[in-house]
């Protein structure tokens, strides 16, 4: 089986190596071809000039990009994915993006017998690089039960949440989720510093209850620290935030905290910290 992956950023870049290295023969695509040659040094597949060409006789195409319109670009057009995909193919996108561009894609790619999943993913950096990312699938039984076995190569769990456009919306019940317990974490860290807490050993009391999330375990010391140069950046969770907020609205779903932490996060872009981690809520309370 050929495949291909479209996106080499900090998530794409390890996910098509763990494809590589499952011994699927790779080809990628990057907008900034130099990271694409060096993706072929490290994992010895192939780079194409492309999207179409990368997605050329391949069983699989899996993307990872930024945003609805980065999407667009490299799926649609005639240099797009869809231009060189053949029939019977299937095309996995791992991009958080809206479900609107979600449907409108398995649209497209129906209309050449392709199949399509919006497959977004959760675990950051650390579980792409790991292998251990958790998959929101949108899309049909049959076409899933193709591409998970592919996706296992990088994921530790994946599930089928319902037709095309489910996964993102699981997706953006997960970014609703975690706004809130980091601003909770932050908070507490901070109120435990004012109070001249042990917060290390108060976080290790308390993670062994009903407070513990991942957040905590993965994030308290470097928090404690004002460390946040690495991680998820802020720009990208309020692209996240903004587009479940834009489907709140569709809705008429009121997210009164969803939209408050937004907004502490654009404190944290104003404070220069775009690039730092989402856990950077924390130092904005300094202030």
């Amino acid at each position: 089986m050929k495949v291909s992956f479209i996106g080499l950023g900090v998530m794409g870049y390890p996910m098509a190596g763990h494809l590589q290295r499952a011994g699927y023969p790779v080809t990628v695509y990057n907008r900034t071809q130099s990271r694409a040659k060096d993706w072929v040094v490290q994992y010895a597949g192939q780079f194409a000039a492309t999207p179409k060409e990368a997605a050329k006789d391949c069983d699989f195409v899996f993307v990872c990009v930024g945003n609805d319109d980065d999407l667009r670009a490299v799926v649609l057009g005639e240099q797009g994915v869809l231009a060189g995909m053949k029939a019977g193919a299937v095309l996995v996108d791992h991009t958080t993006a809206s479900a609107e561009v979600a449907r409108e894609l398995q649209q497209k790619a129906a209309q050449q017998h392709v199949g399509f999943l919006d497959a977004p993913v959760s675990g950051g950096q650390a579980g792409a690089e790991n292998g251990k990312l958790t998959i929101m699938v949108g899309g049909e039984a049959a076409t899933y039960a193709k591409a998970e076995p592919v996706m296992a190569a990088y994921a530790r769990f994946s599930r089928l949440l319902g037709p095309c456009g489910s996964g993102q919306m699981a997706k953006m019940m997960n970014q609703i989720c975690i706004a809130g317990v980091v601003q909770g974490l932050a908070e507490a860290l901070h109120f435990g510093q004012a109070a001249g807490l042990d917060c290390e050993a108060v976080v290790e009391v308390i993670s062994k209850g009903a407070a513990q999330s991942w957040q905590m375990e993965n994030r308290y010391q470097t928090m404690l620290k004002g460390e946040y140069e690495f991680g998820f950046a802020v720009d990208w969770m309020r692209k996240d935030l903004d587009i479940a907020l834009q489907q709140a609205k569709a809705l008429n779903v009121s997210l009164p905290l969803t939209a408050l932490v937004d907004q502490f996060y654009a404190d944290v872009q104003a404070m220069g910290g775009s690039r730092w981690d989402t856990s950077s809520l924390k130092a904005r309370l300094k202030r």
